[in-house]
């Protein structure tokens, strides 16, 4: 399968000001990916580019500012450094050599290990270093001459090899023969010409399992159903109310959602949250976080939609807050409930880490799909597939 983004290892550099982390990057990419130069502040903003690098195979390299990066504007950088940790699966921290760890490094250092980020810790400029100390746990390498480039990305395919197992969204759970019949409305929220990302890897993983995939909009299972027996349905959950009658109770049911939801969280936190929504009182804060950054329209399932059904469920007068792609509040106090979308535009570590953020906050959070299940009151049915109930 050709790796998306969100589905490709997130490789960071984090260091000080000219400590060579741009050079470094390039190095490892034989690429010019980030500018570079003398002055310090050179790199204002991360820079992200995904690629294909051997041994490594296709990885998210990503290019920080410096850590110690001052004034106004150098802690605004710092701020979206430290952001960048939500998303990392492995971190370089760049070392000058020739200053050697600095405070900034050690707090850097706190932040990999409390987050659990696998990381390694290099020394660039060696060149410039007359004396190198003979320690396993660190990597001398120089940007400039190329020396250690090579062992750093061994090192780095290594902690890949280690930390990186296999997942599936629905595999796991097929066997071939199987038929799976696939809801997919083709509505004015649909993209043109294309079907959205989860959809396409769940259609994917069903040829992989050597199971049968059919396709059909909402209006067409009725005579699907009729002519078919499928072994499991999994729908746009949207269309959870017009279509959970449909579906004869010994058949499987689920939503693209809610196999997201188990693909890159955390399901037993998702399904208590869920059970919150009947819990919310008159003037309760709600946040609706979507990982992309689709244009909304005028019957958007974020901002309108699911608001939507929530007062209409509840009865109750809400206020909602929303944030989409990169954004999320670094202060949820005040929040009664997060109602966050499948996250398939953001990688794993960056949407357990809204999930652990949620938790250590004691702030109910779940998914669209499974909100929507429970709100039709079938989400113990659509959560079977995981024997969770």
């Amino acid at each position: 399968m050709n790796l998306t983004k969100s589905e490709r290892p997130h490789i960071a550099f984090f260091g000080c000001t000219n400590s060579g982390k741009s050079s470094l990057v390039n190095a490892v990419t034989n690429q010019t990916i980030s500018v570079v130069s003398d002055y310090k502040g050179t790199t204002t903003d991360p820079v992200e580019k995904s690629m294909e690098i051997l041994p490594l195979g296709p990885v998210v390299i990503i290019d920080t500012a410096g850590i110690n990066d001052a004034g106004e504007l150098g802690d605004l950088r710092v701020k979206t450094t430290k952001r960048i940790l939500d998303k990392t699966d492995i971190a370089i921290l760049v070392i000058d050599s020739t200053l050697g760890f600095q405070e900034y490094d050690k707090k850097l250092l706190n932040e990999f290990e409390n987050r659990n980020i696998p990381y390694i810790v290099v020394f660039n400029k060696a060149d410039l270093k007359k004396e190198l100390q003979d320690n396993n746990e660190y990597l001398y390498v120089s940007a400039k001459t190329g020396v250690g480039v090579n062992e750093l990305k061994e090192k780095i395919g290594h902690f890949l090899s280690v930390n990186q197992k296999e997942k599936f969204i629905i595999k796991d759970k097929l066997n071939a023969g199987e038929i799976i019949i696939l809801v997919i409305p083709i509505d004015e929220s649909a993209p043109k010409g294309r079907i959205i990302l989860p959809q396409q890897n769940v259609l994917r993983e069903i040829l992989d399992a050597n199971a049968n995939a059919i396709c059909c909009q909402p209006e067409q299972l009725p005579d699907m159903i009729q002519k078919i027996t499928p072994n499991l349905v999994i729908t746009d959950s949207q269309v959870f109310n017009n279509i959970k009658d449909i579906v004869p109770k010994d058949i499987l049911l689920t939503s693209f959602s809610i196999l997201m939801a188990n693909y890159k969280g955390n399901l037993e936190q998702q399904i208590k949250g869920a059970n919150k929504i009947s819990e919310l009182k008159d003037g309760d804060n709600i946040l609706i976080s979507e990982g992309c950054t689709h244009h909304r329209q005028c019957n958007d399932i974020g901002t309108v939609k699911i608001p939507s059904w929530i007062k209409k469920y509840t009865g109750k007068n809400l206020n909602f807050d929303f944030t989409q792609g990169g954004e999320f509040p670094s202060d949820i106090s005040k929040y009664a409930l997060i109602v966050h979308c499948g996250g398939c535009m953001l990688n794993e570590a960056e949407m357990k880490s809204r999930l652990k953020k949620a938790d250590v906050n004691n702030i109910p959070i779940v998914n669209y799909g499974m909100a929507i299940a429970y709100m039709n009151g079938i989400l113990k049915r659509a959560a079977e597939i995981f024997n969770q109930f």
